[in-house]
Formats: structure tokens, sequence, C-alpha cells
């Protein structure tokens, strides 16, 4: 296993993200996620990534039980504050943090973040004093590092990173995000700054993990070996600056092939780099909008399943199969169609990746309600 040192700690350069854990139905599947930690472990993984409202909440409690067996000392638990529940300033920053604790079953949060930040977030932050009260955990020992995972421009992140509280960052990367968001100039910012970067998303959503074959053409030809996922880790892992890729895990095939990416690991050569640019131009060709599933956005107000359109809508793009396309929108209740968006402009307010929500989903309502007829 690949491991970097970050805020003084050794750190396995692939991390286990626990927002997209296997499901049975509406809980998590206990048996098969188990096995998946298990295997990542026992492999070197030992940072474990969870948040408040993963998976319905239940991320954090199924993560505790599973933790809770381990040695304290052998394992990193990352989580974060959702300031946007946060509306009593410290008395609900205690309630939540102490909520979070129970549920983890631990005393302290090893790395501790202020989630999904934005200028406004900055803002409520401010105001509230949130920063004030996780100094104030970590002087009790409650929290080890304290950082903010972030969503919104490089300027914005300009603005924060140098806040002398900042120990780490974490960013959504990945080679189609190199100008999103923070992107490539945040990264080389921190790594100035010495602040280490955690990368979120290096898969996109999983959009990377799945891509036609003449769009990957130029990594079957130069690597025929490696998985199409494999080659989106690569690229993270070997950007300068970044200490730590993130991989939310859904299958244990997906927790072998990164655990393959990363045990005996070298960083791509300049021909691999440029096989991803090749894969990136492709793509850029075909892909309609740039939404994750992190469905930030949902629930809309109106029944429409945002992610859920978006991802037919994209895959037909990107695919070019009308059938699959035709039945998978089909199967859509028909107020969870785009087709039902009123444009109320509620999820635009709410998305990470500043989509234009209502302009999409009109387009693909009357992309996907042609097929339908």
């Amino acid at each position: 296993m690949l491991y970097n040192e970050m805020c003084g700690e050794k750190v396995s350069a692939l991390g286990f993200g626990c927002m997209r854990l296997p499901m049975k139905g509406e809980e998590i599947d206990a048996e098969l996620a188990t096995l998946m930690l298990d295997e990542a472990r026992d492999a070197g993984v030992n940072y474990f990534d969870t948040a408040y409202f993963y998976l319905g909440a239940r991320s954090e409690p199924f993560m505790g039980d599973y933790l809770s067996r381990l040695p304290r000392d052998s394992y990193y638990v990352a989580t974060k504050m959702p300031l946007w529940s946060v509306n009593e300033g410290e008395k609900d920053l205690n309630k939540i943090f102490n909520d979070q604790l129970k549920k983890l079953k631990t005393d302290y949060i090893d790395f501790y973040l202020l989630h999904s930040m934005s200028q406004g977030t900055f803002d409520k932050a401010k105001e509230i004093g949130a920063v004030e009260w996780l100094l104030k955990q970590k002087k009790k020992g409650r929290v080890r590092h304290i950082g903010f995972s972030f969503h919104d421009s490089y300027e914005v992140f300009e603005k924060h990173v140098t806040e002398d509280w900042v120990e780490f960052c974490q960013l959504q990367y990945n080679y189609m995000d190199i100008d999103e968001q923070a992107g490539d100039k945040g990264v080389d910012l921190a790594k100035s700054l010495n602040i280490p970067v955690i990368v979120m998303e290096p898969v996109k959503g999983g959009t990377l993990a799945n891509l036609p074959d003449d769009i990957v053409e130029p990594f079957k030809r130069l690597r025929p070996d490696w998985s199409v996922a494999s080659w989106a880790i690569r690229f993270a892992i070997s950007r300068s600056g970044v200490k730590h890729t993130l991989s939310g895990m859904s299958t244990l095939e997906q927790v072998r092939d990164n655990l393959g990416t990363v045990i005996d690991f070298k960083p791509l050569t300049e021909e691999e780099l440029d096989a991803v640019w090749q894969v990136r131009q492709n793509i850029l060709n075909s892909v309609k909008n740039g939404c994750t599933d992190c469905r930030y956005c949902m629930p809309c107000p109106f029944g429409v399943n945002i992610p859920g359109n978006f991802s037919i809508w994209n895959t037909y793009h990107m695919y070019g199969d009308k059938g699959a396309a035709r039945w998978r929108y089909g199967r859509m209740k028909e107020e969870e169609r785009a087709s039902n968006c009123r444009k109320c402009g509620k999820c635009e307010e709410l998305c990470p990746q500043k989509i234009k929500i209502r302009d999409d989903l009109a387009a693909a309502s009357a992309e996907l309600e042609a097929l339908l007829k």
C-alpha cells in the first residue's frame, strides 16, 4: 500500500468513502459492506470518510459499529459538520457533534471537516462562530485535524484556504474537472501553502468508470490490462499536492480494482498522461452535464428525480443507446420525469456543481420524451 504523510499522520493514499456503501432496500447491506471494508483494511487502507447525512444518516452508525471492533490507533475516521443544519450556533454544533461521536463510538474524530463549503457557508461559519468552535474542540482533543470540503469557484477557495485555522482541504478533482471549482489552480495553491489536498470524486461519481470503447480507445491501446476506473484513480494519486484520494466503493469488484491500482503504485508517465488528455477530450465531446449523483439537490418539491434524469440523459449521449434510454426513462414515475420540472430553482441553490439544472432538465425532457413517442 502507498502511504503519504498528511498533517503528521501516515495515511493510505486510497481512502474508503462511505457515501456509496452497498444497500439492501433502504438499509446498508451489512454483510457485503463489512466484507468490502475488511478487504480494504487488510490491504492497508486506514482512512474512512463518512458524514452526518450520508446514506440517509445510516453511514455514521454503521461505520461506528464496524470501526469499534478495531484498535483505535489502527485507523483514521473523517466526518463533517453540515452547517446548513445549524440554526442555533454553538448549541446545534455541540448537539450534532456529540451525536456523531456517539454514532461513531469514539471519543475523538481524526479529520473533521466543515461540509460542502461555498461562499455562503463560509459566511455562515463566521456568523455562528464555527471556526472558533472547531478550534475549541481541537484544544479539548475531540478532533485532531480540522479542514473543509469544498464546492465553489477557485476565487472563493483562494480567499478561504489561506485562513490560519485550515490544516487540510478536500476538493472534487478528476481529469474532467481540472477547470471546475478549485480545479488545478486550487491544488497548486494548496501545495504552495503546504496544505494537504484530499481528493473526492476522482471517478466523478462513477462517470469515469463506464465509458464506451471508442472514447477509451487511448487507454486500451496503451494499457489493455488496466480498468477504465483505475486511470481516474491513478490520475488523482499521481497529482503533485494530492496526499489522499477517496473512492466511494459500492461493490467488492470496485474495492479489488482500486486496491490493485494503489498497491505497488507508480505515477502516470507522460505517455499515459497524454492518453488521459485524449480520453478527456473524447468525453467532452459527448457528455451533456457534470452531475455526480451527490443528491444535494434532492428532494425536489415537485417529485422530479433530478440526478436520475441526468444519469439517463448523460448515458444516452455517452453510449447512444436509444433503447436503454427509452426503457429507463419509461420506467420512471411520471412525476419523477424531467418533464415535471416547474422551474422553481431550489435545486440550483443547493447544487455543488453549479449546474443550470432547470435548463438541463428542459433539454433532457425534450430528448427523452421524444424517445417515448
